[in-house]
């Protein structure tokens, strides 16, 4: 059959590039391969060219790929299932670059573009290396291909195909036996991007932090170089901007991903222990770790084999976290992990094929690894930066085994849970690892490489120690700090641990003023540590004082007993009403709603009590996509100097969709008579002929039979008059309701009953009244924690083009 209005040529290139890619990245593997292991020279060189060529058009090939997927859902070309399933007409352009990483496809093929970039530098800069290196970057390369390529081989999937069509995804509908279907309703738009994806971080925390991924390869790549050729100790020079560039980008990947879940979900904050982003987190720390002992190595000769370890680990861990976000084993523990696609199997051989044989090519080398048998002096530089290095390697062992528990309980069958409470079954171990940092960072700078004095230590580190007690005393007595709700144990580590952080801070500042005198150029280490102790402050600061300002004992929702959201942290907000929130007050003023009701724009003022200050916050709600129902909420801040103001709206009325099914209940009153409703109680004052009041709309020749009722909430002495009233007009009897926004209630005279006894309707519906249940929360000295990543980066990027010029 052939169908009307599809476009397949894009598809067809597509497909070609794939399976170009995938055999010019295999000969490139083997070509480089054979260059490596041949003795003779021109041989060598010979299969080098063969090589660079062939992974030229692998990086061609890639970028190819990348641009007709581009193209294909740019162009809302529907037919093809990946534009169909992560895009849709009525997104903006930035977004329909993210559409592309928004699936698994599109993922992998983000790493192979950035692992294709890193390759052609390496083909320029590694010299002697290229050969080996080059043959586990293409080989990487290799494996990436496969997961695209959305081939069976009996019943066994291999990747999965970017250009497939929409119908050969669902090939069992009978729409597809219309040659036009193309025209039918359901493909004139797409299924749309994850709405929580729809966030400008997402437009570039994913391509930074695939950056951060595929760069660990480097580090990798040398390593097994280095024991292959058994020249263990000449590339470690070579390699150390390159682990600098790894670590800082790879870092600032994973803070673009705290940024985007603090500006994005409704937490409460930017990290959550999330088992996705822990196992982004590990590979960064062993990445330092391996950094800090190749430092170590380059000036003293010791601890070349905790940097194999390190820098295997690191990359190992990276395709290990690829497996636990894709493979779907997270998918109700992670907001970040994919679904399962039928890949478990090449997902395990994608970590198994690097890890194996890498770990028995560094246990079989492992005795050939020079290694100093003297032991370091306690003295000296080297002993104590080997010591960070071993907390940094534990403190990853404490998140990296707990988060593989679903994991475990998969593969063994056992029940192995975190607790009650994981964000502190995690912070209890990392609360010492802070400590542990802090104090290392700001004294170590201090001590020489071999030996160093000790009295000349003492004496240079005296009035830092002595100014950091100051500040830290400070805080800790004057900042409000009494985070008690794990006990006093865990309150006074948090208040340990800021003295640490201060006094890395002011130990590194002390140390470029004196023992560098002021050379910037050289100070990036110093920066960097400086950078993450601020970022550490911020943490423990922000976290500690973290403050519900939205306490609500009055009104509160029931959310339900399972539900993460307490209704005691929620105000309730009725449209229009001033409603007390500590020191503030806040009003929910309006409501705006943008694309086609895509978004809904809730005004919510705030003001000072004391007047000092008053602002506008802008929380909104987004439609689901891909076919699910309801709301998801983004938040917005507030943002100060010194602190946040974070809300987030956790229900609105407008969330609820369909019509109003509560039905008015009739009651026959007499005046004077008392009428409940579920929040308080109404009496009939009066009723009576043409009453005036401000809502009634007759004239003088129409007839109006107006009812008084004064409603008495039970959680206000405010009084409320509502006039429904029984309006005669040609001849018609209209009935005309009052409603009581701020309590759900509508009431209305229905007719006289007999007598002096008259018919009313009351109905109560949350659909009445416009309200939103916002939760606001405060956190102090979060900038700390933006600025402190900020400084960090810099603090890497200065030590990298520092070790850059000393090759």
């Amino acid at each position: 059959m052939k169908y009307i209005g599809e476009h397949l040529l894009p598809g067809q290139f597509g497909q070609f590039f794939l399976v170009l890619s995938l055999v010019a990245s295999l000969v490139a593997m083997i070509a480089y391969f054979k260059s490596t292991n041949s003795r003779d020279l021109a041989t060598a060189e010979s299969w080098k060219k063969i090589g660079r060529f062939s992974f030229g058009i692998d990086i061609f090939s890639v970028f190819a790929i990348f641009g007709i997927i581009f193209f294909i859902i740019s162009n809302h070309y529907f037919e093809y299932y990946y534009s169909w399933n992560h895009s849709d007409k009525s997104l903006e352009p930035k977004f329909l670059l993210s559409s592309i990483w928004e699936g698994q496809e599109g993922s992998f093929l983000l790493w192979a573009f950035w692992q294709a970039v890193l390759g052609l530098i390496l083909m320029k800069t590694a010299k002697k290396w290229e050969a080996p290196v080059m043959t586990v970057m293409s080989f990487a390369q290799v494996t990436l291909a496969t997961m695209l390529l959305g081939l069976y081989i009996f019943d066994l999937k291999i990747g999965n195909n970017p250009f497939m069509l929409t119908r050969h995804a669902f090939q069992d509908l009978p729409v597809f036996n219309r040659a036009d279907y193309l025209s039918l309703p359901r493909f004139q738009d797409g299924n749309g991007l994850n709405q929580l994806l729809q966030n400008y971080w997402m437009v570039i925390h994913p391509p930074i932090l695939f950056l951060g991924f595929a760069s660990t390869i480097v580090p990798f790549a040398y390593a097994v170089a280095g024991l292959w050729k058994k020249d263990y100790s000449s590339w470690s020079k070579d390699l150390l901007p390159w682990s600098l560039f790894s670590a800082a980008i790879l870092g600032l990947g994973i803070m673009m991903g705290a940024k985007w879940a603090y500006e994005s979900l409704n937490f409460g904050g930017y990290w959550a222990w999330d088992p996705v982003e822990n196992a982004s987190l590990v590979p960064w720390l062993l990445l330092v770790a391996g950094i800090h002992t190749n430092i170590i190595f380059n000036s003293t000769g010791h601890s070349l084999r905790a940097t194999y370890l390190f820098y295997i680990l690191s990359f190992l861990l990276v395709l290990y976290s690829t497996y636990l976000t894709r493979s779907g084993d997270l998918q109700e523990t992670s907001v970040h992990a994919f679904v399962n696609e039928g890949m478990n199997w090449q997902l395990r051989a994608f970590v198994f094929v690097f890890l194996v044989p890498s770990l028995i090519l560094f246990a079989i080398r492992f005795k050939g690894i020079p290694n100093i048998q003297k032991e370091e002096n306690t003295w000296s530089r080297e002993f104590w930066m080997f010591i960070g290095s071993l907390v940094l390697f534990l403190s990853s062992l404490a998140i990296i085994v707990p988060t593989s528990f679903p994991i475990f309980n998969k593969v063994f069958g056992t029940n192995l849970a975190i607790g009650a409470e994981p964000e502190f079954a995690y912070n209890r171990i990392q609360v010492f690892v802070a400590i542990i940092i802090g104090i290392l960072t700001a004294v170590t700078q201090y001590l020489k490489y071999k030996n160093t004095g000790k009295e000349q230590v003492r004496k240079k580190l005296l009035l830092p120690t002595v100014i950091s007690l100051a500040i830290s005393a400070a805080i800790s007595i004057f900042g409000g700090i009494t985070y008690d709700k794990f006990g006093i144990g865990f309150l006074i580590a948090i208040h340990v641990a800021i003295f640490a952080s201060v006094y890395s801070v002011v130990a590194n500042a002390g140390y470029i003023w004196s023992g560098l005198n002021g050379k910037l150029k050289a100070a990036g280490a110093s920066v960097g540590h400086m950078g993450f102790a601020l970022f550490l402050i911020g943490v423990l600061i922000s976290s500690a004082k973290k403050e519900v300002l939205s306490i609500n004992y009055l009104n509160p929702l029931n959310f339900g007993s399972d539900a993460k959201e307490k209704g005691v942290e929620n105000l309730t907000l009725f449209q229009g009403v001033k409603t007390d929130m500590g020191k503030y007050w806040a009003t929910y003023v309006r409501d705006t709603s943008a694309e086609n009701g895509k978004y809904m724009y809730f005004h919510i003022l705030m003001e000072r009590k004391d007047n000092k200050d008053s602002f506008v916050l802008y929380p909104d709600l987004i439609k689901n996509t891909k076919g699910q129902e309801g709301f998801s909420n983004n938040p917005d801040s507030r943002h100060y100097l010194h602190k946040d103001i974070f809300s987030y709206i956790s229900y609105a009325d407008k969330m609820q969709e369909g019509e109003d099914t509560a039905q008015y209940k009739s009651i026959n009153v007499n005046a004077k008579d008392t009428l409940f409703y579920s929040a308080g109680f109404m009496i009939l004052d009066s009723v009576g002929l043409n009453l005036s009041n401000d809502r009634a709309q007759f004239t003088r020749n129409d007839t109006a039979v107006v009812a008084r009722l004064t409603v008495v909430p039970f959680n206000s002495k405010k009084k409320i008059v509502a006039h429904p009233y029984l309006l005669i007009k040609n001849n018609e009897i209209i009935q005309v309701p009052d409603t009581i926004i701020s309590q759900g209630l509508a009431v209305k005279l229905n007719r006289l009953s007999d007598g002096k006894r008259f018919e009313m309707g009351v109905k109560e519906s949350n659909r009445l009244t416009p309200f939103v249940a916002l939760k606001v929360l405060q956190f102090p000295m979060i900038n700390l924690v933006w600025i402190g990543t900020v400084i960090m980066i810099f603090g890497f990027v200065m030590s990298m083009f520092r070790r850059i010029k000393l090759l």
